[in-house]
């Protein structure tokens, strides 16, 4: 697994993460969220020893990376896609890669075939697309078959196909007990891969808990109505006193009530609904809600 504790970095006396708590445990995929400039991408180059943390640390199956073993067979990691030489192949690019930790050659190619890659193994990287050099970073990952697996930002640059690929892959590889650990700003992509959450905030952790549990902490509960008399509905929503807001077509949105007081209401004043739902936050609005103190770098609208 992964464990962080009490892990601290300051860049100029400014601090980028502030004294993170959490881990990352087999079997799970752990989205990691937070807004621009919250430490994510700072946090993951802690963890595998590329910046030396001001306080705390960081562990790979209790250990530092920097003194992990052979550590491509112990975690693999995508930080940057475009971190490539571009005058050599995909195949060179992994083959030293092999090299280095003592992999076969035989390793390389399995790990392009099964990021779709093998009819492009002898083509410079220069040439690639930004999908291309992510799938190629997602090879390097595999290279050593690890127990735990870092992504930064994986499905940047890739088509439809290649975003329900890595959901498919990153969901698969935790159900063969691996840990994975895997940073987006996509929420719909998290909702639907994401098993666990990490959401941290200027540094500081924010949430550590299941993908439910945070949509449900986090999110609004809305019973949404509509009625044969859009009017009648109009007026019983204003004079009864609750959290209601009309909506699009006619229809009214109510926080902080159940479907059945409503039903309840609209019944006993002789009001006929035709629609009734309870609709939940979806983990995007649920995430925005939650970090909107956090935010750093906001846009004003027109």
């Amino acid at each position: 697994m992964i464990k962080v504790e009490g892990l601290t970095k300051e860049y100029g006396g400014a601090r980028v993460v502030d004294g993170l708590d959490f881990e990352v445990v087999p079997g799970v995929v752990t989205g990691f969220l937070g807004p621009n400039g919250a430490g994510k991408s700072t946090t993951m180059r802690l963890i595998l020893g590329l910046d030396r943390p001001t306080a705390g640390r960081a562990l790979v199956d209790g250990r530092p990376y920097a003194e992990l073993d052979r550590p491509l067979l112990r975690v693999g990691a995508l930080l940057d896609a475009q971190a490539l030489h571009g005058g050599r192949t995909a195949r060179g690019h992994l083959r030293w890669l092999a090299a280095s930790n003592g992999l076969p050659d035989r390793r390389v190619d399995e790990v392009l075939d099964r990021v779709g890659l093998t009819a492009a193994a002898g083509r410079r990287i220069r040439g690639f697309s930004l999908g291309m050099r992510q799938r190629l970073g997602v090879a390097s990952a595999l290279l050593g078959d690890p127990p735990v697996l870092m992504l930064d930002e994986p499905v940047n640059g890739l088509d439809p196909e290649g975003i329900r690929w890595i959901r498919t892959l990153l969901r698969g590889l935790a159900a063969e007990g691996r840990a994975v650990l895997v940073s987006s700003h996509l929420m719909t992509e998290m909702a639907l891969t994401a098993d666990h959450l990490v959401v941290i905030g200027r540094g500081r952790l924010l949430a550590d808990a299941a993908t439910s549990d945070f949509i449900d902490r986090h999110g609004r509960t809305r019973i949404r109505v509509r009625a044969v008399d859009p009017v009648r509905l109009a007026a019983l929503m204003l004079r009864s006193g609750l959290d209601a807001q009309p909506a699009a077509d006619g229809a009214w949105e109510v926080t902080g009530a159940t479907a059945e007081s409503v039903a309840a209401l609209a019944a006993a004043d002789g009001v006929v609904l035709f629609e009734i739902a309870v609709q939940q936050d979806s983990l995007e609005e649920a995430f925005m809600r939650m970090t909107a103190d956090s935010v750093e770098y906001r846009a004003v609208a027109a």
